[in-house]
């Protein structure tokens, strides 16, 4: 919302007040005209539009995945044990071969600073031959680090079974650690470590091309009304008749038929600023590790809740039972368990209804109750049907 274009003030007018507000009611009409236009421009009175490369990407366009199996070597006495890791010998004695060296038949080797990896990478839509990529080298034995390694020349082949990037390179580990006597420390992980540009493209993937002049552009999320409000953007920037919706995650666009025209015409879209439909509630609930997330969307009803905690303590000590003397009797041993039963406070808690996530919140950190409590009491209330929200664990 844009405020009128404001007349020259007059000399002498109060704090340079615009003709015709001299009045309480004109003032009044003013400040409540200047005040929204201020909360408009803060922000607060229209949800925030994102790109359309942040919501959705065309169909075909798209990374495939790469894998291979090679050799780390230079390690510092932290490879493989070859006597646990056959698969680490055989495969440094058929290199060797390749490279015109015999070894010795039945020659059992002791190799401590070679490792047995699997790499793995992401070969980018439309890569050329001669790019280079990044790969990320993990141990498959068991190797106590890969620190300060150099990957050998390694094929990376895709779902067909063809090599389309080849790895080679000295390895970039983010970790530390150091053993002696049996004590241990370590930072981060050893096991995996990357090389960055380590790959050299050999084999392009054949390009996408539109069918029949058309491209499929999917969202990332299913939403029937983001689905529409992309429609309307695309026709609205481009053209109408330009986009299509198929289904709630699908809209098809007409594209130009030369690929000149069409990079720029798939460049416009994706910098189109549309603003998503709100997200349906929902909490995500992590069984692991005890997380709890919920959306903006997510409501609560009025509802009495009681929790209680049951905990229940077993401890076991040993007692010694000596024979009398010349008894000719044994000392035993004998396990005496003391139990231990406690359960916490129950009493009913209102959560009273709230229409915001900050509401929903202050709610349930009335309670008290852990985030694994707040687990199952999430469960009981969307059961009783007090949560306006989809429960889902991960």
């Amino acid at each position: 919302m844009f405020l009128p274009p404001m007349p020259f003030h007059k000399p002498g007018s109060l704090l340079g007040t615009p003709p015709g507000l001299h009045s309480r009611s004109g003032r009044a009409v003013f400040l409540a005209g200047l005040l929204l236009a201020l909360f408009l421009g803060l922000g607060f009175g229209h949800a925030h539009a994102e790109r359309l490369k942040n919501l959705a990407t065309f169909q075909g366009v798209r990374d495939n995945p790469l894998v291979g199996y090679g050799l780390v070597v230079g390690l510092d006495n932290t490879g493989d044990q070859t006597m646990q890791t056959p698969f680490t010998t055989q495969s440094l004695q058929n290199m060797l071969s390749q490279l015109g060296i015999t070894l010795p038949a039945g020659k059992n080797m002791q190799l401590k600073n070679v490792a047995a990896v699997m790499v793995t990478a992401a070969l980018p839509a439309y890569a050329q031959p001669g790019s280079q990529i990044d790969v990320v080298v993990s141990s498959m034995g068991n190797a106590k680090s890969l620190r300060g390694g150099t990957l050998l020349m390694t094929p990376l082949k895709g779902i067909d079974g063809q090599v389309y990037a080849v790895a080679q390179g000295n390895m970039l580990v983010g970790g530390a650690g150091a053993s002696a006597n049996g004590s241990k420390v370590q930072i981060n992980q050893l096991a995996v470590g990357r090389i960055a540009n380590g790959a050299i493209v050999e084999r392009a993937v054949p390009s996408f091309q539109p069918e029949g002049g058309f491209m499929n552009l999917e969202l990332k999320d299913t939403d029937f009304g983001t689905v529409e409000r992309v429609v309307e953007a695309i026709n609205r920037n481009l053209g109408a008749g330009t986009a299509a919706a198929m289904d709630g995650r699908v809209v098809q666009v007409r594209t130009p038929q030369a690929p000149s025209a069409r990079v720029g015409f798939m460049a416009r879209i994706e910098n189109l600023d549309v603003t998503p439909a709100k997200a349906a509630a929902k909490v995500i609930l992590n069984a692991r590790t005890g997380s709890i997330v919920m959306n903006q969307a997510v409501t609560v009803e009025d509802c009495a809740i009681a929790h209680g905690n049951l905990s229940v303590v077993i401890n076991t000590q040993p007692v010694i039972s000596q024979p009398g003397p010349f008894s000719q009797g044994q000392t035993v041993v004998a396990p005496v368990s003391q139990i231990d039963m406690k359960q916490g406070g129950g009493s009913l808690q209102i959560v009273k209804a709230g229409a915001s996530l900050a509401a929903v919140v202050k709610g349930l950190n009335a309670l008290g109750a852990t985030p694994a409590d707040l687990q199952t009491i999430l469960e009981a209330m969307r059961a009783a049907g007090a949560l306006r929200a989809e429960l889902e664990i991960i």
